[in-house]
């Protein structure tokens, strides 16, 4: 077991966001959390990331194990392999495509930044083509890739996307779900936001769903695609 969350809970000052989430993943899996705006899919990821503090419950991480108030910090998550890349990209729009990579790769040594650009570039023709670009100045779709690419940069046990396909043409959609999959074929772990349910359920071999800060329903991806309730409540059927 990768990751293991057991009873978490996160407040946003007052509001209870996340009410005792238990979620488990499994070393090379694809697991995906799907829910409607609000269900609090993006706090759970940032709370498991570090970013967002958890009130009460206990995080696993690689055989670590996280409680509330144990200095379990973004950097240092990122550092035992862990890696969020966020909703809406925030990429550095003045710096090049290369500079955008080295930033994501600053906890490794300066001889494996090597190593990160070529598998990156490997995955993203496109980005080695604009590698002295301005990041700002590549379309949507490229600037997935890129934050993509940048999160790939630590070399990460475990990749968090949040909303990887978010304002993508159906045709970047579907490019951004095949390297999703070549990564996890590659040995890295995911565990997947995305608004878009029929394209993350498609690739995912479990998922969660999440409800108002509540898991509603798990099961494998094929069985949440099957399911008639998760049709009519998330995949428009």
């Amino acid at each position: 077991m990768l990751l293991e969350v057991k009873g978490m809970n996160t407040f946003y000052g007052n509001l209870h966001a996340i009410w005792d989430i238990d979620i488990q993943v499994e070393e090379k899996e694809i697991v995906a959390l799907i829910g409607s705006n609000g269900a609090g899919k993006s706090t759970l990821l940032k709370t498991i990331a570090g970013s967002i503090p958890m009130e009460r419950g206990t995080i696993v991480y690689d055989g670590k194990s996280f409680g509330p108030g144990y200095g379990r910090k973004a950097s240092r998550m990122v550092k035992l392999g862990m890696t969020l890349c966020p909703e809406g990209r925030h990429i550095f729009p003045r710096m090049t495509v290369e500079e955008n990579l080295k930033m994501g790769g600053y906890t490794r040594k300066k001889g494996e930044l090597s190593a990160g650009y070529d598998r990156v570039y490997s995955l993203f023709d496109r980005l080695k083509e604009r590698r002295s670009q301005p990041a700002g100045t590549l379309s949507g779709g490229e600037q997935q890739m890129l934050a993509i690419g940048r999160a790939l940069m630590s070399s990460p046990k475990l990749l968090m996307l949040d909303e990887p396909s978010l304002g993508l043409s159906p045709l970047l959609t579907e490019k951004i779900f095949e390297l999703i999959l070549e990564i996890r074929n590659q040995g890295t772990t995911i565990l997947l936001v995305e608004q878009n349910a029929v394209s993350a359920l498609s690739v995912a071999n479990r998922g969660y769903v999440l409800k108002v800060g509540h898991i509603t329903g798990s099961g494998t991806g094929k069985e949440l695609l099957e399911s008639q309730e998760i049709l009519a409540s998330y995949l428009g059927g």
